[in-house]
């Protein structure tokens, strides 16, 4: 039980900094402010799950499949570090005006809860970098099938606490609506997407870092 625990503390901690649920919730807001409670319900509800199910991927087959592909975690933080810095200038230049074009776009189509609600804006690059981290670490001791079972499961069970995050924190970002209002909203996506910029050339950094450090 104590390595059921540790495992769901372990990829909890790691991954909650990261997914930001809570930073990410202004730019939720910002783009479905014009939504009913209903769209908004439904959207973050679907954001959890697909967020789960990428992380989900990430943590037992991402390592996998990059080497399959012959990819490198460096390479995989600089392509999603522009696709969040690409995102985040976007927010920053267009402010509500992107916003609302957005949200017109994911209302008219389901696969848009998708990118960029779920990708990059929730679980980015390096959300899905740290689960595939944690997915290719095994403890030693955990040789045998029931171990190995033990640890997935309280893997599962940690991500599924990111999802119930997740859900919460978009759900409710309606609320600050009454209390924002149309320029508050304008002013906190911008704010935001400027974070939200910084973290995704920080990415791009981290993974040229790494890149120039590897044997060639």
């Amino acid at each position: 039980m104590r390595d059921f625990g540790n495992t769901f503390l372990l990829v909890y901690a790691g991954l909650f900094p990261i997914v930001n649920p809570i930073g990410g919730a202004p730019i939720f807001l910002a783009l479905t402010h014009q939504s009913s409670e209903e769209a908004r319900r439904a959207l973050a509800w679907r954001v959890a799950v697909n967020g789960f199910v990428l992380l989900l991927g990430s943590l037992f087959v991402g390592s996998h499949v990059l080497a399959f592909f012959g990819i490198t975690l460096p390479v995989v933080r600089i392509a999603g570090g522009l696709a969040v810095a690409s995102f985040a200038w976007r927010l920053l230049r267009d402010g509500a005006t992107a916003a609302d074009d957005r949200k017109e776009a994911h209302q008219a189509s389901v696969v848009d809860a998708f990118y960029p609600l779920t990708m990059p804006l929730t679980v980015g690059p390096g959300s899905i970098a740290v689960a595939i981290a944690l997915g290719a670490e095994r403890p030693p001791e955990a040789s045998g099938l029931f171990d190995i079972a033990f640890l997935a499961a309280g893997a599962c069970v940690g991500l599924m606490a990111i999802a119930v995050t997740i859900f919460v924190c978009y759900r409710f970002a309606g609320r600050m609506v009454a209390v924002l209002g149309e320029s508050g909203i304008n002013v906190m996506i911008r704010l935001s997407a400027f974070i939200l910029l910084c973290i995704g050339i920080q990415i791009i950094w981290s993974g040229y870092s790494a890149l120039m450090h590897l044997p060639h």
